[in-house]
């Protein structure tokens, strides 16, 4: 990223360092939770529906309690702050999220994730009207190609049902992240959508109750996924992107599979495949392309 890449507002290299640093920190965390889901779920008893009500709880209370030190009447602006669309929306990201990752590997897991909120958002600008470029087209073509290819069946494909999940909770992110945008508060709208997730987590650990399990170490990785790669995550990017021009801030998430595939290699002792490697680079780099041309 160069000063270019910020705001005229924040153009001062002591801004810019500031803004450079909270934007590394949020990528680390949204890698985060795919490498502590996947961690937990391989490693320990917890269940993929416990893990995602502790995941949402956890997140919902710790910025209810940021919101609150904020704002003194934080329980009213809460219940004003988001809607019941956004929270199933981010209740359709969770839940698959945690039942992919029952089987698929971190950087596996995150491509696919991207790849679909990408492809969703990217969709959406097309319906409503948005003309792409012919480069952008093209790499629109070489992201969803790269896609394929990852799917493909084959002795290093991932498990097609799993890839099904995280592509379906790619769209459930891709749909909250459209409904999100230009709120003018999004901590307190994160907030109100999260707490409104609870009862749709709680259908779902109800109805997977027969199957539950959970463990100390497990229920510790989920909270830490909810509280901190979650929660304090997400309010770190919003503080982050108040200095980021939107381009930038498309392209630098481009680092996040890239991110939790080292992380799945290096800390969970995961293959880094020549499907996997070939696809991350089809994919990231077709996006890019869709974001630079955009850009120009």
């Amino acid at each position: 990223m160069s000063k270019s890449d910020f705001d005229a507002s924040s153009a001062s290299p002591s801004h810019g360092a500031r803004i450079a640093m909270l934007t590394v920190v949020a990528m680390l965390a949204f890698a985060g939770n795919s490498l502590l889901c996947r961690l937990a779920l391989k490693g320990t008893q917890i269940d993929a529906a416990s893990f995602t009500l502790v995941r949402i709880a956890s997140a919902a209370l710790v910025l209810w309690v940021m919101l609150r030190a904020r704002i003194s009447h934080a329980r009213a602006d809460t219940r004003r702050a988001g809607n019941w669309v956004s929270a199933l929306a981010l209740t359709v990201y969770a839940a698959p999220f945690s039942y992919a990752y029952v089987r698929l590997a971190a950087g596996t897991g995150a491509l696919l994730l991207f790849g679909a909120v990408q492809a969703t958002m990217i969709g959406y600008g097309i319906a409503i009207g948005e003309r792409l470029a012919a480069m952008q087209w093209l790499g629109l073509l070489l992201a969803l190609g790269g896609l394929v290819w990852l799917v493909l069946p084959g002795l290093a494909a991932p498990d097609p049902f799993s890839s099904a999940l995280m592509i379906a909770a790619g769209i459930g992110w891709g749909v909250y992240s459209l409904r999100g945008r230009g709120r003018s508060d999004p901590v307190a709208e994160t907030t109100g959508n999260f707490m409104r997730a609870l009862p749709f987590a709680l259908a779902v650990s109800a109805l997977a109750w027969p199957f539950a399990s959970f463990d100390a170490p497990g229920l510790a990785y989920a909270a830490a996924s909810g509280a901190l790669t979650s929660a304090l995550g997400y309010v770190i990017w919003y503080a982050a992107l108040k200095g980021l021009k939107p381009a930038t801030a498309a392209t630098v998430q481009l680092s996040v599979p890239v991110i939790a595939a080292a992380g799945g290699v290096l800390l969970l002792g995961e293959p880094l495949t020549a499907r996997l490697a070939a696809s991350a680079v089809a994919i990231l780099g077709g996006i890019a392309l869709v974001v630079s041309a955009k850009r120009r």
